[in-house]
C-alpha cells in the first residue's frame, strides 16, 4: 500500500513539474507595440492588444494561440445601448461633402472644437454612416440678372450650381422671378445646368433694358 502511495506521489510530483514548465515559459511572440502583457495564476504569460478589436495572444511552449473579438457582424438578438448619464460619441466620421468648417469638424465633440451641429446620415449607394453640417440640409442658390438692352431672343441667365432638373421632382425647387412677378417654369423660362433662359414673345413678354431677373434655387 505504501509503496502504490509513493509512486503517485512521485506521478504528481512529475505532473506538477511539467506543468511548471509550461507555465514559466518565457517565449516571445510576435505582437504590436501597444500590447499589455500579463500573467495569469499558472504563470502563463500573455498579451492583450487592441487592433480595431480586441485580441488575446497565449504564449506557450512551441505553439501560439490567437483569439480575437471584433465589433461587427450579425447581432443575433435585440441589443440596447444605455449611456446611463455618460457621453456616447462617434469620433472619425468625415462630412458628407467638402471639408469641414469651424462649426462642423471632422471629429466629435471628444476630439474636435467645433460649436456647431452635425446630423448623422446614411448612403444608401454605400450603406456608410457619414455625417452633415445642419445648415447643408436645406441650403440654396441666389442669383440676380439685370437685363442691359431690349432682347429680340431669348435671354439665358447663368446659375453656377444649378443641376439638370427633372419634371415634377426638382424643377419644384426652382423659383424664377421677373420684376418680382413669378415666372411659369416651361411657360415662361426654361432651365438647363447651369442656365435659366427667358422665353422671348415680343407680343406676350418681351425683354426691356432694365429688366430684373432673379433665381431661387433649394438644395
Amino acid at each position: 500500500m505504501k509503496t502504490k502511495l509513493f509512486k503517485c506521489a512521485l506521478f504528481t510530483v512529475f505532473m506538477l513539474g511539467i506543468n511548471a514548465l509550461n507555465a514559466q515559459s518565457t517565449k516571445d511572440v510576435v505582437k504590436g507595440a501597444k500590447a499589455i502583457k500579463v500573467v495569469d495564476n499558472k504563470g502563463t504569460i500573455k498579451y492583450f492588444q487592441s487592433n480595431n478589436g480586441i485580441s488575446q495572444i497565449v504564449n506557450t511552449t512551441g505553439d501560439v494561440t490567437t483569439t480575437t473579438w471584433q465589433l461587427g457582424g450579425q447581432l443575433t438578438d435585440n441589443t440596447y445601448i444605455d449611456v446611463n448619464g455618460k457621453v456616447f460619441a462617434l469620433d472619425g466620421i468625415a462630412l458628407e461633402t467638402g471639408a469641414a468648417s469651424t462649426n462642423a469638424t471632422t471629429t466629435s465633440i471628444h476630439g474636435g472644437t467645433g460649436t456647431g451641429w452635425t446630423l448623422l446620415v446614411r448612403d444608401e449607394a454605400t450603406g456608410a454612416t457619414k455625417k452633415m453640417a445642419a445648415d447643408n440640409l436645406v441650403s440654396g442658390i441666389r442669383v440676380e440678372y439685370t437685363q442691359a438692352a431690349n432682347a429680340a431672343a431669348n435671354v439665358d441667365v447663368a446659375v453656377v450650381g444649378l443641376p439638370a432638373l427633372t419634371a415634377g421632382t426638382t424643377d419644384a425647387k426652382l423659383f424664377v422671378f421677373r420684376n418680382g412677378i413669378k415666372l411659369r417654369s416651361g411657360t415662361d423660362f426654361t432651365a438647363t445646368a447651369g442656365t435659366v433662359s427667358i422665353k422671348y414673345s415680343a407680343a406676350d413678354l418681351p425683354m426691356y433694358a432694365g429688366d430684373v431677373i432673379e433665381v431661387q434655387y433649394i438644395r
